[in-house]
């Protein structure tokens, strides 16, 4: 039987135009896709857009556009960004279908049947931009370090979750299911902490899903948005990987396996907590203004310039990415070395041909090691690793001076090891990857047109 594999990001918010780091989750989530699925697997990809927020009516009010329309505009450019990058996904979820209405209220239900909602006054400090309440303790100065707001201050009458409940069970769930380990310990320590009850519901906007048995109440946008990984995906759950930023980290390590208890789910078994792009050191976010238009670059550079580029940044810390980094990393990287390379030995052996034989040259390729990379969702290493036997195939045909001597031999292993390096860099760049694939699969090999343009 084919193992299934269920992979999710974040769903984002359509109250702007996609940024940056919309663009970096969904190349992380797609690489990881596509290794799966060259390792056999049934792989189902869910991602999508949070269409109930709070957020998404302001601007559209600012925007003087109804809200609908607003919605609908900016999902649009989200499934844009998703082709113009290339993203394998299978299903993209749109939170304002009614399939996904009725899954929110039916596992509220159980929830509510598992006495575990109640109701009661909450007061606090809620920030706009997350949607949700934030202690004094998280506050900067004064204001959420997430918006770089002030959270305004607010009593209502709310409906509870009793998070707190599932203390113990999510203590000893987070320890094997949040990566990296220093986003996990982040996490732990809050735990071990108090850990309150959380506000669940909504008072005053026509926007949203209703709360099961009161139409005075809407589902708080963050449960209606959590509950997308079951909608969206229905016998696919539960969820092999989680890809979040880690600014939602709280929300899906402790609220939404919280939740799964309560109504009686499976639980997803890892959650990758990714790090944040910034410009120059700083955080880039549309209330700051700095923010790198991705369906821009999609415009003007080619698409696996693009994926590489972002796939090079560390996963699990904070990288700085910018239109010099994608130039730096096509012109240096995929032209000079990875193109100079297939260029150089398609044109080789066009003129001399191969002979099939012990293909040594392939030995010095980590393999196991790039293998291990991925499964831990170290994508720039793994590339760093494939990297370097590009690098040591270049220095073979430097060495065995085949212009000169004509070595066929070496010629077949040089031919077989780039075949090989256009199977483990297809999750990562996956045109070039299979025209690499075409033109070294080919009866006659011939040299072509050249495979990245320098910038």
């Amino acid at each position: 039987m084919t193992k299934k594999f269920y992979v999710t990001t974040a769903i984002d918010y359509v109250n702007a135009e996609p940024h940056i780091g919309h663009a970096f989750e969904k190349v992380l989530a797609d690489a990881l896709v596509r290794w799966h699925k060259l390792k056999g697997k049934e792989v189902f990809f869910l991602t999508g857009v949070d269409e109930n927020a709070q957020k998404n009516v302001q601007a559209a009010e600012k925007a003087k556009i109804p809200v609908k329309e607003f919605i609908d505009k900016n999902a649009k450019l989200f499934l844009d960004l998703c082709k113009g990058l290339n993203i394998s996904y299978d299903k993209f979820i749109r939170t304002t279908a009614k399939e996904h209405t009725k899954v929110v209220q039916e596992i509220l239900k159980k929830i509510i049947d598992k006495e575990d909602i109640y109701k009661g006054y909450y007061e606090g400090d809620y920030c706009t931009g997350c949607e949700s309440y934030i202690t004094e303790k998280d506050l900067v100065d004064g204001k959420c370090p997430e918006h770089n707001k002030k959270p305004e201050h607010i009593r209502e009458e709310a409906y509870f979750f009793r998070l707190s409940k599932y203390k113990k069970d999510l203590i000893k769930f987070v320890e094997k299911y949040v990566v990296p380990k220093a986003k996990k310990n982040e996490i732990l320590s809050r735990l071990k902490g108090e850990l309150r009850d959380v506000c669940i519901s909504r008072k005053g906007s026509d926007w949203g899903i209703d709360f099961p048995g009161d139409k005075d109440f809407k589902v708080w946008v963050w449960i209606d948005a959590l509950i997308n990984y079951i909608s969206g995906a229905k016998e696919k759950w539960p969820a092999d990987v989680h890809v979040v930023g880690k600014g939602i980290n709280w929300f899906h390590s402790v609220i939404w396996p919280a939740l799964l208890m309560s109504a009686g789910y499976e639980l997803p078994d890892k959650l990758l907590v990714h790090g944040y792009l910034n410009i120059k050191g700083k955080k880039i976010s549309k209330s700051l203004g700095n923010t790198i238009n991705p369906l821009e670059l999609v415009k003007k550079y080619p698409v696996d310039s693009i994926r590489y580029s972002l796939l090079r940044c560390s996963v699990f810390e904070d990288s700085d990415f910018s239109e010099e980094v994608l130039i730096t990393r096509n012109n240096n990287e995929l032209a000079n070395n990875l193109g100079n390379l297939v260029s150089r030995v398609a044109s080789l052996v066009e003129k001399y041909g191969v002979e099939k034989s012990e293909n040594k040259l392939i030995k010095k390729l980590e393999l196991k090691e790039i293998e291990k990379l991925i499964e831990d969702f170290k994508f720039d290493k793994a590339l760093n690793t494939i990297f370097a036997f590009i690098d040591v195939c270049n220095e073979y045909v430097q060495s065995k001076k085949i212009w000169v001597t004509k070595d066929k031999k070496a010629l077949y292993e040089l031919k077989e090891s780039i075949l090989k390096i256009a199977e483990l860099l297809s999750p990562f760049i996956p045109e070039s990857a299979e025209k690499i694939k075409k033109q070294f699969s080919a009866k006659k090999i011939k040299k072509k047109e050249i495979l990245f343009k320098k910038i």
